[in-house]
């Protein structure tokens, strides 16, 4: 069997592509499928995650991932194969309309084998607390920045793409089997092993209108995902908010951020909450010792956690339903050449000592403040479900920075 194609047959190199691409898509689907439905029960608040789920998750997501690069890069060795070879001629290119079908369905197929995993590439590279891709080569993209809207974004796109995707391969696989069982033509064998040439007609279609007709499914699948508003959903939580009753303080806070870090999956997933409340009282001192008190209450529901933000406000998390505050609660004391707030954090329904040492610099009624301190989920009863620290991670950082000016 020739490596080359002719003008009646293909060569072992395309036949090799063919059949192990088509070896990995029908691979790759179903793994996805069923990686995304059981992604879907991790994340739904009501249903109790067990290590056993979350590790199998995780091992499938790796594996469609893993694949996913593999048809990337296989799809653009086969492309650039078939730019150099004769492109065997269509068995039935004097019936216009199959034929016009038949050239569409394969600029589907071309397209989508480099859109649809180019895009779950991106979303991979733009979400943090990932399942990873088994290479070495690391799990970014350049000029991809770790964005929640991007990987929404691209998740979305890659969903509708795979959908394309897999109606175009089956719309493949009936062309085949109609050419193979109504027609008895060549046209499925001669891409079988060994060497099988087909007389193509001397009619054949032509590639513009095909490849017009095939942009014109993609605009069309993108565009009435956009009339949905598919794109425009995000993963904002979904757990309804505490309202914090405003606070007179001492120091009013003008700005300032309060966020946390956790590990998931070995990879960094950074969070921050959207409302928060502090109570400051502070008077300093040149002596050591107590110099104010603080009491800060965080409403657990505006938390922002990347792709698993709902995951988190479940019950066997943060339980934000049943427990919607988190309260600080610490004396401000000086001592040696810097400052700590040493009291209690309230998560849930547990109560911790805790010491958090904070820069402080005054400039007349203005106060910059910053800090960070790191505690053990399992302390307060968070995630106890999940006790391997390389799915989710013990140690929680818990930082902050703010402005205030003397009340």
């Amino acid at each position: 069997m020739p490596l080359s194609n002719s003008a009646s047959t293909y060569g072992a190199i395309t036949k090799g592509f063919h059949w192990l691409t088509a070896l990995l898509i029908l691979t790759i689907i179903p793994v996805g499928l069923f990686a995304n439905d059981l992604a879907h029960d991790i994340s739904n608040p009501d249903i109790t995650a067990d290590e056993a789920m979350i590790a199998r998750a995780k091992w499938l997501f790796s594996v469609h991932k893993t694949l996913g690069v593999t048809v990337f890069f296989v799809a653009l060795a086969r492309i650039m194969w078939a730019l150099t070879q004769t492109k065997p001629g269509l068995l039935n290119g004097d019936r216009r309309a199959e034929a016009w079908a038949a050239e569409t369905v394969h600029w589907l197929l071309y397209g989508s084998l480099v859109a649809v995993p180019l895009s779950g590439w991106v979303h991979h590279a733009a979400t943090t607390g990932f399942a990873p891709i088994w290479w070495p080569f690391g799990q970014n993209l350049p000029f991809v920045p770790k964005s929640l809207s991007l990987a929404d974004f691209t998740a979305t796109l890659h969903y509708i793409l795979q959908w394309v995707l897999i109606g175009a391969i089956g719309a493949h696989i009936a062309g085949a089997l109609k050419h193979h069982v109504i027609d008895g033509d060549a046209t499925l064998r001669r891409m079988l092993p060994g060497r099988t040439p087909g007389q193509p007609t001397q009619q054949q279609p032509g590639h513009v209108a095909p490849f017009v007709t095939a942009v014109a499914i993609w605009i069309g699948a993108l565009g009435g995902a956009a009339m949905l508003g598919w794109f425009t959903q995000s993963q904002a939580p979904t757990t309804p908010q505490a309202t914090l009753a405003q606070v007179t303080s001492d120091w009013q806070v003008q700005d300032g951020q309060l966020q946390i870090l956790v590990k998931q999956l070995g990879s960094d997933v950074n969070g921050s909450f959207a409302d928060w409340t502090a109570d400051i009282r502070y008077d300093p001192s040149e002596g050591m010792g107590k110099q104010g008190e603080v009491t800060v209450i965080v409403s657990i529901g505006s938390l922002t956690l990347g792709s698993v933000t709902n995951q988190a406000m479940g019950k066997e998390f943060f339980n934000a339903e049943a427990f919607p505050t988190a309260t600080f609660s610490a004396d401000l004391l000086r001592e040696g050449d810097g400052h700590i707030a040493r009291g209690s954090l309230t998560i849930r329904d547990q109560a911790v000592p805790v010491e958090m040492p904070f820069e402080l610099t005054l400039e007349g009624d203005t106060a910059q403040a910053s800090g960070s301190l790191s505690v053990d989920r399992r302390d307060f009863d968070i995630g106890m479900g999940t006790q391997d620290a390389g799915t989710l991670g013990h140690d929680v950082q818990i930082s902050f920075a703010l402005t205030a000016t003397r009340g």
